[in-house]
């Protein structure tokens, strides 16, 4: 018997997985995993590959069966019909038919939810403008991921499930996405992202969850993630060797761009105070934080150390 879709509490999570374990055979994909998705939030999730995103997605979507744990989307079990008309989902592979007319796929997709978005709305949000009457084989990929992003959003859902949104976008359409992921979270969507960008998870994220080898390394807000780090980036225009700058105590990597250096270093005083002394005409120096890149490669190299 079918569960009958509940309103979810504005408190409650979204989704969640707790505890999650999946095995083929001899590989583990998801060790324990878990974590949750509020209204109103973009949570990425992040890891290389096989760290266990895709397992995890599969999970939420009733795709595949945990062998342990617990998943639950909008208080129901993945998968169900009263879940899945409350949700809305971009995969990186689509098996859209390719013959099919643009408009025919958002006509069709738009008829599987209760309260649809209007045409209208969805040409605008994912610039179909022009596309309607393509046949859908016959668009770029770039165009392809707009449709697939169109049919992901067209049923007004609650939860939004993004494998990779925008691969193969040029940097207009990207940015694009970006501000109407932004409008759908403000009126209250909860977006569950995947991405190999991580400027575009720093961008969109309120929060990240970083996977590695089926387990969770980190979770947390932006600033959170980033403050588990405690590297700094130094940029300058030096004639110092780099080769000998990467050998001195404290300093992660040193690299030239040009006339500029820029050194990784676990803290910055001492590092700034020796180029200083060895480079007296040093310029334009800065000094930064670690990003989420510099943050996501020491949380999953701290990972490797441990099964060392």
């Amino acid at each position: 018997m079918t569960s009958q879709p509940l309103p979810t509490p504005a408190t409650a999570p979204l989704a969640r997985l707790h505890g999650v374990r999946k095995a083929y055979r001899t590989l583990t994909a998801l060790d324990g995993v878990g974590f949750s998705i509020r209204r109103g939030e973009v949570l990425s999730v992040l890891g290389a590959n096989g760290a266990g995103k895709s397992t995890s997605i599969a999970v939420l979507l009733g795709l595949v069966a945990a062998d342990a744990g617990e998943a639950e989307v909008l208080g129901l079990a993945p998968g169900e019909i009263a879940a899945r008309r409350r949700i809305g989902v971009m995969l990186q592979s689509a098996g859209i038919p390719e013959n099919a007319k643009v408009a025919e796929l958002l006509d069709l997709t738009r008829s599987y939810y209760p309260n649809p978005r209007s045409v209208a709305d969805c040409v605008a949000m994912a610039g179909l403008d022009g596309l309607m009457d393509r046949r859908y084989g016959r668009l770029s990929g770039g165009q392809q991921r707009r449709v697939q992003f169109a049919l992901a959003i067209c049923g007004n859902p609650e939860l939004l499930f993004l494998d990779e949104p925008t691969t193969g976008l040029d940097i207009d359409a990207r940015q694009r996405m970006w501000a109407t992921i932004r409008e759908l979270v403000a009126a209250g969507t909860g977006v569950l992202l995947t991405t190999h960008y991580l400027e575009e998870a720093e961008a969109l994220a309120d929060r990240v969850v970083v996977l590695d080898r089926g387990r969770v390394v980190a979770d947390g807000g932006m600033d959170e993630v980033r403050a588990r780090v405690s590297q700094r980036r130094i940029r300058c225009l030096s004639a110092l060797d780099v080769a000998r700058v990467g050998t001195w105590p404290g300093v992660r990597a040193a690299s030239r761009d040009g006339a500029r250096i820029e050194v990784v270093a676990d803290a910055a005083e001492d590092v700034v105070r020796r180029l200083l002394a060895e480079d007296p005409a040093l310029t334009e120096l800065d000094i930064r934080r670690a990003g989420l890149a510099d943050a996501f490669l020491e949380l999953t190299r701290d990972t490797d150390r441990e099964a060392a």
